[in-house]
């Protein structure tokens, strides 16, 4: 088949709120659309407030009702509105390709029911999840699938080796139109709304959670702190299914435990509009992302893209796009790992050539060619 020919093209995504599967889905959209093909978006809408941003791209947003506090309950609700809703829907697709285990259990139900022929389900990485219902969901998310994508060269060994599946590799970007050195205006006020009034001034995207090693990332501030007393760290994001409560209930108590060394250090601005979020980028000197798991990490590349020195982990997905002289890579266990690393990316010289040198990364990685690594295995169903 020609891959000249136009595909309708349905892509689901569990959220409106910019988290990485989110991201994702919503460039590889646009990237799609602007092939020629016919895409649209379908997303859990929880609050009516829809995405941050305009899209090039048709989308349908659902309804996303209150839900109960139980995970497992959060879950099944979601499921069944996904499935209530497309249950009702006369359009028809070439494509069905889920990004997320509720939207993937979701077509699994409709695929049964003969509503649609298949579904793709791309793996951005895999949780360790204590609940056995959650597990069997993500279970029966990769292996149900038609056909099993993934982001990163580690979760594809993961997936070859955990579930015997061979899931091709489909590469990520950055959108350089709305991340780089470039001024949007909205600078000055938002460095005055936040308070940003330190020197230097640290960012990192994602939110206080477990994956996101905050606990450790805050340690190493306080151990900064002691040698750049002005220092301040924004953790800007946060909109997630889970609310991880037990731990930013320990983050907070390390916190309030060390006020006077943390006193006007810590901005927590909560999940920002895709322009603010740029314009923010712009005003940090460093950014510093200590994860622990990640399906590939695509606010490091929004963070080059600004013109922003990096320190993150030493290990996969990180060290498959970034070696040594694009990023300070580090223990991400240890704070004072993190605290000198914190340290040595803000000297003139060091942090410099580190923008330098990651630049290329960002037309390495373009939504574009994404898009069309999409196609071809859209085509071979």
């Amino acid at each position: 088949m020609s891959c000249a020919i136009a595909l309708r093209i349905a892509l689901f995504t569990y959220s409106t709120k910019p988290r990485g599967s989110v991201v994702h889905t919503l460039e590889l959209a646009e990237a799609l659309h602007d092939l020629g093909h016919d895409v649209c978006v379908y997303a859990l809408d929880k609050d009516g407030s829809g995405f941050d941003r305009e899209l090039r791209c048709n989308y349908e947003l659902i309804p996303a009702r209150p839900t109960p506090a139980q995970v497992d309950g959060l879950v099944q609700q979601r499921i069944q509105e996904f499935v209530n809703y497309l249950s009702t829907s006369d359009q028809v697709y070439d494509c069905y390709h889920a990004q997320d285990c509720i939207s993937a259990n979701a077509l699994s139900v409709l695929r049964a029911r003969e509503k649609i022929p298949h579904f793709i389900r791309t793996v951005h990485h895999i949780e360790a999840y204590t609940s056995f219902y959650l597990q069997q969901c993500q279970d029966r998310s990769i292996r149900d699938a038609d056909l099993c994508l993934c982001v990163s060269l580690q979760w594809q060994e993961v997936l070859h080796h955990s579930y015997q599946i061979y899931a091709p590799r489909v590469t990520n970007g950055v959108n350089l139109q709305s991340f780089s050195t470039v001024s949007n205006g909205l600078e000055s006020a938002l460095k005055q709304r936040l308070g940003l009034s330190g020197n230097p001034i640290y960012l990192t995207v994602g939110g206080i959670e477990p994956r996101k090693n905050s606990v450790t990332l805050l340690k190493a501030l306080i151990h900064l702190r002691a040698s750049y007393p002005t220092a301040q760290l924004v953790i800007a994001g946060g909109a997630t299914l889970f609310d991880y409560q037990d731990y930013r209930d320990q983050f907070f108590a390390i916190a309030d435990a060390n006020h006077t060394k943390l006193e006007h250090a810590l901005i927590l601005p909560g999940v920002l509009p895709a322009p603010e979020l740029a314009a923010l980028y712009r005003l940090a000197d460093a950014f510093v992302f200590p994860s622990i798991k990640e399906g590939w990490g695509l606010v490091i590349m929004e963070a080059i893209a600004s013109g922003l020195p990096v320190v993150t982990s030493n290990q996969h997905p990180f060290t498959e796009f970034l070696c040594d002289r694009q990023a300070l890579l580090i223990d991400p266990y240890s704070p004072d790992a993190i605290a000198q690393a914190m340290k040595t990316v803000i000297h003139p010289t060091v942090s410099q050539d580190l923008i330098h040198q990651s630049q290329p990364i960002c037309n390495q990685y373009t939504w574009a060619a994404s898009a069309k690594l999409h196609l071809n295995h859209y085509y071979s169903l």
